[in-house]
């Protein structure tokens, strides 16, 4: 039974850590950009001039200059060959009037 405890009790730290080292945004408004770089990708400016590189940016809003308002969370822990912004997954997203 000890050995139990132990297990859960190191499993729930060890998943705590990880929860943590991702934080979400606030709301955000920017535009989507398509960036010609690598084979070309899109990629979003806010509005206070940050470079960001989504990874589940979907088709509906990869379109040049769309604005959009959206929370996600950076991720930290990753690399991309884009080597262009902070590599981001959105957790909300929505359209904007220009």
């Amino acid at each position: 039974m000890k050995t139990f405890v132990k297990i859960s009790l190191i499993q729930f730290l060890f998943f705590g850590m990880i929860h943590c080292s991702y934080t979400e945004s606030d709301y955000t408004t920017g535009t989507v950009k398509y960036i010609a770089l690598e084979g070309g990708f899109y990629g979003i400016v806010t509005d206070d001039k940050k470079n960001l590189d989504p990874l589940n940016l979907s088709k509906e809003y990869q379109v040049d200059g769309k604005r959009i308002q959206f929370k996600y969370i950076e991720k930290k822990d990753m690399a991309s060959f884009h080597m262009w912004g902070t590599i981001i997954e959105i957790i909300e997203i929505s359209g904007l009037k220009k």
